[in-house]
């Protein structure tokens, strides 16, 4: 029905923006953009896995984006070059997840989906996944939060406070690992990134607080699921990158306000 898969996308879009709006304000402050790219073309290698071994996408992409991040987080903390770095990591990363699904003919012929997502084709139990992982996303951030904001001002404040700098790294390298594996289906690899970072920006010509921004990256976040999902109806233009294009939309305009 119609009316049917439509609410289940706004629903899985929302519910993805609760993760995304707090957890890219993070990744704004602390300049986390190419992090979040290698994190999720790494989900494309993820997804190849998943159906070379016949396991859950959900839960290879998860592993495969852990893994990716955590790797990212370790050569962080050696003195590598981290532009540079990223950038061998993210592309080669998504070059060997296609390469890897080139071999399957039955991912190959549907592996736009992953690259772009598929929000229309969420049924019930990836709206439970969506909003079940969004939940933990929430979790870890709220149990987390002085100390990542902490340790994002200075790491030598954070340690000065009794505070862990690498634990609140691990927090948000996990917490940004599984938001990747929940919104593969949803916004695929490709523009998890930007759903991440442009509602964030957004946010953050007008916040006042930490607190505030991140509300209102969520805010914005789920403003964009809507107007994306209209802007797809009306225009029969594919759901995930008319989401993003909201988004964008609304981060143009809310620089414009904020000249004024």
């Amino acid at each position: 029905m119609f009316d049917d898969f439509l609410a289940r996308a706004a629903i899985a879009g929302i519910g993805l923006t609760l993760a995304t709006g707090p957890l890219g304000a993070f990744v704004v402050w602390r300049r986390m953009a190419y992090f979040g790219d290698a994190t999720a073309h790494a989900a494309i290698l993820g997804v190849a896995l998943s159906f070379a071994f016949g396991t859950s996408v959900y839960l290879g992409t998860l592993g495969v984006a852990l893994a990716m991040a955590l790797t990212v987080a370790r050569l962080s903390g050696r003195g590598h070059a981290m532009d540079t770095m990223l950038g061998v990591l993210a592309h080669s990363a998504l070059a060997f997840g296609l390469l890897a699904a080139s071999f399957q003919t039955g991912l190959r012929v549907d592996l736009s989906a992953w690259l772009f997502g598929d929000i229309l084709a969420v049924s019930r139990t990836d709206l439970a996944i969506v909003w079940g992982g969004a939940a933990v996303v929430l979790a870890l951030l709220a149990w987390r939060w002085q100390g990542l904001l902490t340790s994002t001002i200075n790491d030598e404040l954070a340690m000065a406070s009794g505070i862990n700098p690498k634990r609140e790294q691990l927090v948000l390298t996990v917490a940004l690992a599984l938001t990747v594996a929940v919104s593969i289906k949803i916004v695929g690899a490709l523009l998890i990134a930007a759903l991440l970072i442009v509602p964030a920006a957004s946010a953050r010509q007008f916040a006042r607080s930490p607190e505030v921004m991140a509300i209102g990256a969520t805010g914005v976040g789920g403003a964009s699921v809507l107007l994306g999902l209209w802007a797809s109806l009306q225009f029969d233009t594919p759901a995930g990158p008319s989401i993003v294009s909201a988004a964008t939309v609304i981060f143009v305009m809310s620089l414009g306000l904020r000249r004024r």
